[in-house]
């Protein structure tokens, strides 16, 4: 029969266990979510309904994070960079590359319903946001292709050739 220390020191240490792990699981969350994390500002386009008519305690207009969640491929000769934006047109986007980095640009508005009543609980995030991707490699970014499908936003980046090794013969003063 195990006395109290023995089970005090079992259930300490498996309370360090489980504290182990949480605080992994929390440092995986914020590893891979710190890039998708976005932020949605409201503009006067956002069309989002007045706070007198949300009972929602929880809702803060003005403080709209999201997750915009993203995968980067690459293969010999491309790039592929899928981003999930439900809920907009493929109009709300505006993509571009800057050097090695693509900005994807938007803006969520809000689609009221025809019906009286209120709003209880709104979780979605509404108005304009920008998502920057690191791009792996130089893109050419002329020959670029984007289409979105499904809440998806798809942006094909064709590879750019390497640069080739030039012989430059200098002269000795």
């Amino acid at each position: 029969m195990k006395t109290i220390d023995e089970l005090k020191q079992s259930v300490g240490t498996l309370l360090e266990s489980m504290a182990d792990q949480v605080s992994e699981g929390w440092d995986r969350l914020r590893q891979t979510a710190s890039t998708a994390l976005t932020r949605y500002l409201p503009t006067e386009r956002t069309a989002l309904p007045a706070r007198e008519e949300i009972d929602d305690g929880r809702y803060r207009p003005l403080a709209g994070w999201a997750m915009l969640g993203g995968d980067l491929f690459e293969d010999e000769r491309r790039v592929v960079v899928r981003l999930e934006a439900p809920g907009l047109s493929k109009e709300d986007f505006d993509v571009q590359v800057l050097g090695q980095t693509l900005v994807v640009r938007g803006e969520k508005r809000f689609e009221r319903e025809t019906s009286e009543g209120r709003w209880r609980l709104l979780q979605c995030a509404y108005g304009s946001f920008e998502r920057r991707v690191a791009l792996p490699v130089a893109v050419k970014s002329d020959e670029a292709r984007a289409d979105y499908q499904r809440g998806v936003l798809r942006i094909e980046l064709p590879k750019a050739e390497p640069a080739r090794p030039q012989t430059v013969n200098v002269r000795v003063a």
